[in-house]
């Protein structure tokens, strides 16, 4: 990365649906993010490690390491980290209440932002039917998924090589597909339900890749996104207020003044 961002500092930091273990895992762009964003308590939020894709194939690059090894030394340096594990990382429910090099494992949790409201954090996939009474189904949905994965990459190899910035086709495909959209639609309405009966004030969670944070269902649904195609975080500023951080987007345009200047230089 050539252009350097402002590191900084945050009340809060959420990620979900990292996928460590798979090709399709961004890890050096997490690792970038990481370098720059720090926070009192990481959350965590599923799908960090993928069990899944791991027992059918084992794929663990230096990145991938490197990516637990920063995590665990900024617990080393103070942070709460607390991971709510996913359907990809469900083998780690069988450790809900242990601590690992200062990670809590939670089965979900509640967090309490710096003006007072109270939020569920949970991965999310416990409203997912699919998962829950199909899970067949959601075995051939990620072999699909992953499928998809392998032909973004190709499009954003032709892309890099024309000049152009990063571009999620499944993420395009996943809002263009009517039953998709109603699926997300769906989720979003599911979760608001169980924050608004758990008595909070919002929710935030992972699961369908689809970074968000609006009121929609009358009650405030945050969702962090992944690490495979959209490089999404969600982030609590010392006011209370959160933000849904696109590290590629933000990545592009700090560096934008430096490749412009390369153009003008060739030219």
């Amino acid at each position: 990365m050539s252009a350097t961002p402002e590191p900084k500092h945050y009340r809060a930091l959420f990620l979900s649906d990292i996928h460590l273990g798979t090709r399709g895992c961004q890890a050096d762009l997490l690792l970038d993010f990481l370098k720059y964003n720090d926070a009192e308590t990481i959350y965590l939020v599923g799908d960090i490690v993928d069990g899944w894709r791991m027992r059918r194939s084992w794929y663990w690059p230096q990145a991938h390491n490197d990516v637990v090894q920063k995590l665990l030394r900024k617990a080393r340096k103070g942070a709460r980290i607390v991971y709510t594990p996913g359907n990809h990382d469900e083998f780690l429910r069988d450790f809900l209440g242990t601590h690992f090099g200062g990670v809590e494992v939670q089965a979900d949790a509640v967090h309490t932002t710096a003006d007072g409201r109270e939020f569920l954090i949970i991965h999310g996939d416990q409203f997912d039917v699919v998962v829950r009474h199909a899970r067949w189904l959601a075995y051939f949905g990620d072999w699909a998924y992953v499928s998809a994965l392998n032909l973004n990459t190709l499009v954003n190899i032709v892309r890099r090589r024309l000049g152009l910035t990063y571009w999620s086709l499944s993420s395009w495909a996943k809002l263009k597909v009517k039953n998709a959209v109603n699926f997300i639609g769906r989720f979003e309405e599911t979760l608001s339900a169980e924050a608004r009966r758990r008595k909070v004030d919002g929710v935030i969670c992972g699961h369908i890749h689809h970074a968000a944070d609006h009121s929609d269902w009358g009650i405030h649904y945050i969702n962090t996104g992944d690490w495979v195609e959209s490089c999404t975080a969600v982030v609590e500023h010392h006011d209370g207020t959160f933000e849904v951080i696109r590290w590629i987007d933000d990545r592009s345009a700090a560096e934008a003044p430096a490749r412009i200047g390369r153009a003008r230089a060739a030219a």
